[in-house]
């Protein structure tokens, strides 16, 4: 049994060669796609922090709408009732005036 070891080297022994013949081209593809996988994670991070820095923009204008909307509720109902309270904006009575 020890020609077929000869004639057919044991996947252990060709480990070594193999490792050294290509371990620069994996390295290099590694590097490659550590690389890439750094620029997208980046790239996430960004946009995360975009989409909160939105959100947060988002939020605080919703919160000023309700606020402005409230105040012109307020406006609002002070004008009527300053035309309410004054005779210049009063609803006259055509038809009496007409008899």
């Amino acid at each position: 049994d020890h020609s077929s070891r000869i004639l057919y080297p044991s996947p252990k022994s060709l480990l070594p060669k193999m490792m050294n013949a290509d371990m620069d081209a994996v390295d290099a593809e590694n590097q490659v796609e550590l690389e890439e996988k750094t620029r997208l994670i980046n790239q996430v991070l960004e946009l995360q922090h975009t989409l909160e820095d939105l959100s947060a923009r988002v939020d605080a204008v919703k919160e000023e709408n309700l606020k402005l909307k409230s105040e012109n509720q307020v406006l609002g109902q002070y004008i009527e009732n300053l035309m309410s309270a004054s005779s210049v904006f009063q609803t006259t009575d055509t038809k009496s005036k007409r008899k």
